[in-house]
Formats: structure tokens, C-alpha cells, sequence
């Protein structure tokens, strides 16, 4: 059965963002490595990395992953950002490196003031360019499906198979599918029809062997919006229906399934709520221990 989880806290400690999971009763956690809306970061210390490891094993939470930093932009036009997102990003896989994580979701980037082809291209060209700074790392860049809110790349399915097809080692990429992106950028789920219709056409254009994850969330806005805006399991205009198509489709069976539901204030105790859901969806799904 799938792999389910959340994108989780490292306040007090990577290890803490797995206790959490645990806690929780998750079989996946997701994580920052560093604060998402700074450049600088704390190097990670060989403590860090034995109590997140010891935490790991103690547990049982498998398939972790961490999401980059939204100041990453790897289509940006402007030279100056550009090297210092492909110096950030480079500095985020070695992290993910250190403490054993699978891949690192990524938003291919947003081409701003210049046109979607030349983003792309600056996106091959960074991603080249980072692969050769840190080469040998078994950390893969999992790229995420947008919205398209903006001028945000990846949104299209064409555009992520132009990244796959054309970055140099992309036996180092992978896609993370995100349930609410997918449907704001004009993907329908609800109906099953269309739910593998729009899985078929993913398949032909990226490539189905390419997901290595997903974003389970719901969308607080209507289809083909564009508008990147989560919404609890169940609660938005995605509904229940096309997390009931995914958790039970066989090609995932065991692929990791992060939630990133809405965590304001007075939303904190919502994650064991949305798996239960999510849980309930699942055919045959066994009994969960306490």
C-alpha cells in the first residue's frame, strides 16, 4: 500500500521531524534542511546526522526527502540570482546527501521577465552545471509539477519532459507529482476517466517511471486556475474522489505520498486527521497499530 506522510518540523533537530512522523503513525516524513526562507545555513553536524539516522531506524519511517528553498530559482534571467540559486541548490543536495534522503523536491524555476523557452534552458544549463559540482551523490532532484501561477515552468507536463530529455545526467531526476498543482494547471483527476486519461498523457510526454513521490493536497481553488493554493483532504475542489484513484492505483503501490495541508495556527493537529482520511480511502487498507 502506499507510503503516507507530511512535510514535518526540524525545529529542535532533524531527528525531530522523523519522532513527529512517527507520532503521527506516518510511514514517510518530507523536511527542510536548512530554513526555507534564508540563503545561509548551519552546517550539519555529525550529531545531526547520527540522531536523524538512529531516529530513522528506531522508527521504522522509511523514504525521506527534504524540499528545497523557495529562494531557489534556476530559470531566473538575471545572472546574479542564477549563481546563487545553482550554489544553493548544489549546497542543498550535499545536505540531503549527509543525511541519507532520497531526493530533493525542487520547483523547476520561474522565467520572469524572459520567455518560458529560454527559462527551461537556463534550468538544463544550472541543473549541468550543478551535477558536475557535485558529482557521485545518490540524492536525485526530484522536480515538482506547478500550478503555472506566475510565470512558473513545470506546470505543463511538456515542460518537464524538455528537462528530463535534455539535463545531462537525468539518470540524477525524478518527478514529484503534487495532486493540487496538477489539477490548478488544468489536469482533471475527479472522474476516473479522466483521471487516467491525464495519468496516460503524463506517461506519454514525462514518462510514469520518472515519479519518484507525491504532494497529496487538496486546492482551495477551481480547475485550470493556475493558482497554487492548498486545501485539507477532502475540503477543496479536488474532494475525496481522485485520492481515492491514486491511493488505490497498483503503479504506486509503493511510492511516498507527502502531505502539505495547510499548518496555520489552529491547523496543527490537522495531519493525523487527513491521513485518517486518506487511510479510509485505501481498498482492503489493514489495521494501523496504535
Amino acid at each position: 500500500m502506499p507510503l503516507l506522510g507530511a512535510h514535518m518540523s526540524i525545529a529542535g533537530g532533524y531527528y525531530k521531524a522523523v519522532e513527529a512522523a512517527a507520532e503521527c503513525q506516518m510511514d514517510c516524513v518530507q523536511l527542510f534542511t536548512k530554513n526555507n526562507n534564508q540563503w545561509r545555513a548551519k552546517p550539519i553536524t555529525d550529531d545531526d546526522v547520527r540522531l536523524f539516522r538512529e531516529s530513522m531506524e528506531e522508527t521504522g519511517i522509511q523514504k525521506p526527502c527534504a524540499h528545497a528553498s523557495y529562494l531557489i530559482n534556476l530559470a531566473s534571467p538575471k545572472d546574479e540570482l542564477w549563481e546563487k540559486s545553482i550554489d544553493a541548490f548544489a549546497i542543498e543536495l550535499e545536505r540531503a546527501e549527509m543525511l541519507g534522503l532520497l531526493g530533493v523536491v525542487l520547483h523547476p524555476g520561474s522565467y520572469v521577465k524572459s520567455s518560458p523557452e529560454e527559462g527551461l534552458n537556463r534550468i538544463v544549463a544550472a541543473l549541468d552545471e550543478i551535477h558536475r559540482r557535485v558529482p557521485g551523490l545518490s540524492t536525485e532532484t526530484w522536480l515538482e509539477t506547478t500550478a503555472g501561477q506566475g510565470t512558473n515552468l513545470g506546470y505543463q507536463f511538456e515542460e518537464l519532459q524538455f528537462l528530463l530529455e535534455n539535463v545531462n545526467e537525468n539518470d540524477r531526476l525524478g518527478v514529484c507529482v503534487d495532486t493540487c498543482h496538477i489539477f490548478a494547471a488544468g489536469y482533471p483527476l475527479q472522474e476516473k476517466s479522466d483521471y487516467e486519461a491525464t495519468f496516460d498523457k503524463f506517461d506519454e510526454t514525462v514518462g510514469i517511471d520518472s515519479i519518484r513521490g507525491f504532494h497529496l493536497n487538496d486546492s482551495k481553488k477551481e480547475f485550470g486556475s493556475r493558482v497554487d493554493r492548498h486545501e485539507h483532504i477532502g475540503e477543496g475542489y479536488l474532494g475525496l474522489e481522485p485520492f481515492r484513484h491514486l491511493l488505490n492505483d497498483k503503479r504506486f503501490r509503493e511510492h511516498p505520498m507527502y502531505l502539505e495541508t495547510p499548518k496555520e495556527e489552529g491547523d496543527r493537529q490537522m495531519d493525523p486527521v487527513n491521513l485518517k482520511t486518506l487511510r479510509a480511502l485505501i481498498k482492503s487498507a489493514p489495521a494501523r497499530k496504535k
